[in-house]
């Protein structure tokens, strides 16, 4: 008896491999993705793509440009070296938390973190004291600078109400051009339920270029969309 038991035991240990190793090779393939730890992005080791408007201006707008302005060195091609963001919060003199928020915002918009700004100098008037925080900026340069431009054109200005083009007479003589926003709803990346206080900025666009034909040549190639019945000074 114990003999039949031991040799009608045997096919079932020898059968329990199999089904045992099958699952084991299931959940391998099934585990692949639960390797990440989590909150990690599954493209965090690949390479970040270049931003397409400076692939633009490189392959398409520098060569525009110089057959344009009638430029014979590519070194004297107008190109984009800096964006200022400001944002002046009169309110923060009574309400110094209202700053707190305005910086958050501008650090979604923009991708980098604001550096606030302090009063030069004390105005009775106002209540103003020297040294006390009312506003913030930022300044972008390189990919991040590209990036924005490219969200500013695409996706912030076609969300401005009742918008019927840039003004051409917003230049500062040396190939800078300003504009002001009214509300910073205009950005796609602000969620209007969060937001404490709707308020403006100012938006500088620095240049290489020392003329301002020149500057507005380089912005109406990157997609500026300027007024074309606007008279010129």
């Amino acid at each position: 008896m114990a003999e039949e038991k031991k040799a009608g035991a045997a096919p079932a240990k020898g059968g329990a491999k199999p089904q045992s190793g099958g699952g084991k090779s299931g959940r391998k393939d099934g585990d692949r993705k639960s390797m990440l730890p989590k909150g990690v992005h599954a493209g965090k080791e690949l390479p970040v793509p270049p931003p397409r408007l400076r692939i633009a201006y490189n392959e398409r707008v520098r060569g525009a440009l110089m057959e344009k302005l009638s430029l014979t060195n590519k070194h004297q091609v107008p190109a984009l070296q800096k964006i200022v963001l400001n944002v002046g919060l009169g309110e923060a003199i009574k309400q110094p938390k209202m700053l707190d928020s305005v910086v958050e915002e501008l650090s979604i918009i923009t991708g980098q973190r604001p550096v606030r700004k302090k009063a030069k100098k004390s105005i009775a008037g106002f209540g103003l004291r020297q040294g006390q925080e009312i506003g913030a900026s930022v300044t972008l340069r390189g990919a991040r600078m590209w990036e924005f431009l490219d969200r500013f054109i695409n996706a912030a200005m076609p969300r401005i109400r009742d918008f019927r083009g840039l003004s051409t007479r917003s230049f500062d003589g040396r190939g800078n051009y300003s504009l002001g926003v009214k509300e910073q709803m205009i950005f796609p990346e602000i969620n209007y339920d969060m937001i404490e206080q709707i308020h403006g900025m100012d938006v500088t666009f620095v240049t290489s270029a020392e003329r301002d034909d020149h500057a507005l040549a380089l912005l109406k190639e990157l997609g500026f969309p300027f007024r074309v019945d606007e008279k010129k000074n």
